[in-house]
Order: structure tokens, then sequence, then C-alpha cells
């Protein structure tokens, strides 16, 4: 059942933010494009009560509810950049807005990586303490194991995108010295 919430949840945060773009760019209705974009928590809000009350149930924490409390640190830490990354393309295709691209070279690309990686962060933190509480709840070491293993593979996520977060820093990336410099909103979209 818990695997089945964390599918409809996916499938209606991308429904959802399709009906809230579209509110807000087709039918030119902004504050009903808010409205829908906000009701996107309340799925999160919904998969934390449900999975709650299983293990209220009596069902045996397993890898379920492990991936339901990193699928909610995921969201709540990657989900605002995401919506903001696809208005921002929805305001570019209806409404001719600059295309939003993150910055290509050096410094500037590195602090954007940064930012990306601090939101994994926050996705590690929030799902290690949903899965502290559940351990706490649970209060049988023996029965939790598998909620522990996903904490840990939470962090490893965390580590190893901070490592190629690093690598920006490290290892920027140089704009090309040949030619005039080539402006973001000068590319086109596709290949001609």
């Amino acid at each position: 059942m818990i695997v089945t919430l964390i599918i409809i949840c996916e499938v209606g945060f991308w429904v959802l933010l399709a009906a809230g773009l579209a509110a807000r760019y087709l039918l030119r209705k902004p504050r009903l494009g808010l409205a829908l974009l906000l009701c996107e928590p309340l799925l999160e809000v919904l998969l934390l009560v449900v999975t709650a009350v299983d293990l209220k149930n009596g069902a045996d924490p397993s890898w379920k509810h492990g991936l339901a409390a990193v699928y909610i640190g995921y969201t709540v830490g990657h989900g605002h950049r995401t919506v903001k990354w696809l208005d921002g393309h929805a305001a570019h295709r209806f409404d001719g807005a600059p295309l939003p691209r993150p910055p290509r070279y050096g410094r500037a690309r590195a602090l954007h990586e940064a930012k990306v990686w601090l939101g994994t962060l926050v996705a590690a933190a929030v799902a290690s303490g949903l899965l502290l509480l559940a351990m706490w709840y649970v209060d049988d070491p023996g029965r939790t194991s598998s909620l522990e293993a996903w904490m840990h593979t939470a962090w490893r996520t965390a580590g190893v995108h901070g490592l190629v977060a690093l690598t920006y820093t490290l290892f920027p990336r140089k704009r090309p010295a040949t030619g005039p410099p080539e402006r973001d909103e000068d590319r086109p979209l596709t290949r001609a």
C-alpha cells in the first residue's frame, strides 16, 4: 500500500504542477495556478500520515517505510527548485520571459551546484528525522534495521553529491576563449 501511495503522490505532484502551470499561463489565472501549486505539499502530508498509521497498526517497518521517508525528504529538499525551474520554462514558452538556465562557467556554476547540494543535504536531514521518529515510534531495534539502512543511504547519496558539487569548485569549467562570448539568450534550444 505504501509503494502505491508513493507512486500516486509522484503522479499527483506532476498532475498538480501541470494544472497549476496551465491555469497560470494558458488560462491566465495566476491565483488559481498558485493555489494548485500550493496543494502539492498536501500530497507529502498524506503520505506521512498514511505511513504513520501503517506503523501504528502494527506493520513491520520495511524498505517501503524508508522509501516513503526518503521521498518526502527529496520533495522538501528539491521540490521547490523543480517547481521554480518548470515555472521559468513555462514563462519562457508562454510569456516570452528569458529562459532559465544555470550558469555554465566558473564560480557562478560552482555556487549553483553548491545550492543544489544544499537541497540534497536538506533532503537527507528530513529523511533522517522522519526515519528516526519512525524508529523511536516502533521502539524495537530488532525491527528497524531497514529504516536505519535507508538513513545511511540518504547520507551516502548526500556525500556523493557533495563530492560532485565540489569538483565544480576544484576544477571550474572555463569559458571558451575563441570568438565572442555566447549569451545564453542567443543560443537556440534545439539545433536547426
